[in-house]
């Protein structure tokens, strides 16, 4: 059997965060979600980076999801957003699927489970050029009369036919991510895009950020002026 190495890092915050931003707007006032079909994971796991955590859960060049994988993904999806929707109050959470959420907590045992589904223990690793530093190895599987057994793998890839399968792994890698993110510090600067339109959610990066990137403010700007425009009667209108 084989098993492959999760660490946590900046760079999952980051995973989850293009997880949950897969629901976004369509450029024509609704939303549109890039996993709506397997094709649409397939083209969403090779636009990440070579060293992203689902890299270490499937090969992300040459992988097809299928739709159990697509289902697995998207019930971690939609357990992250629901916890973002948490994470962000009392302030307004994403307006794209706000009212169709689950429940915080149900969505909690969403992502235990999702994790649950490759088991996990601790090893500590110290090379000789460096700092040790500990990880947590995949149990794929056990033998008959003894332990789980674990062992490395080129890239962390696990084989065709040994131990859980990608949607499994692809789960199990999501739910790890999202959970690191929101016992983390990002979570106190998550936010739910203000602009007209917009349904992301980003992590504030300097104080006077106030949306996911700079052309949601500068369409909240030409959303204002019209408003403003709108409150001020034309001249001649009031009669005197």
């Amino acid at each position: 059997m084989v098993d492959t190495d999760i660490t946590i890092s900046t760079m999952d915050d980051q995973l989850v965060l293009d997880l949950a931003a897969t629901i976004r707007h369509d450029g024509h006032g609704g939303v549109a979600d890039d996993l709506n079909t397997p094709a649409g994971l397939t083209r969403w796991l090779r636009e990440r980076p070579e060293d992203s955590a689902v890299s270490r859960a499937v090969d992300i060049r040459r992988y097809t999801a299928d739709e159990e994988a697509l289902r697995a993904v998207r019930e971690v999806r939609t357990a992250a957003r629901a916890l973002f929707a948490r994470a962000v109050a009392p302030g307004p959470p994403s307006r794209a699927d706000a009212g169709r959420l689950p429940a915080a907590g149900t969505a909690l045992d969403v992502l235990a489970a999702a994790a649950a589904r490759v088991p996990t223990v601790p090893r500590l690793l110290w090379p000789a050029d460096g700092q040790p530093v500990v990880v947590r190895e995949w149990l794929t599987g056990a033998a008959e009369s003894g332990p789980a057994e674990r062992g490395p793998v080129e890239r962390g890839v696990a084989e065709a036919g040994q131990g859980p399968g990608p949607a499994d792994r692809l789960a199990a890698v999501l739910a790890e991510a999202a959970m690191a993110f929101l016992a983390g510090p990002g979570r106190e600067l998550l936010r739910a895009c203000p602009a007209p339109r917009c349904v992301r959610y980003f992590v504030k990066e300097h104080p006077r950020q106030e949306w996911c990137k700079p052309s949601c403010g500068n369409r909240a700007r030409v959303a204002r002026h019209h408003a403003r425009r709108r409150a001020v009667p034309p001249e001649g209108g009031a009669g005197g």
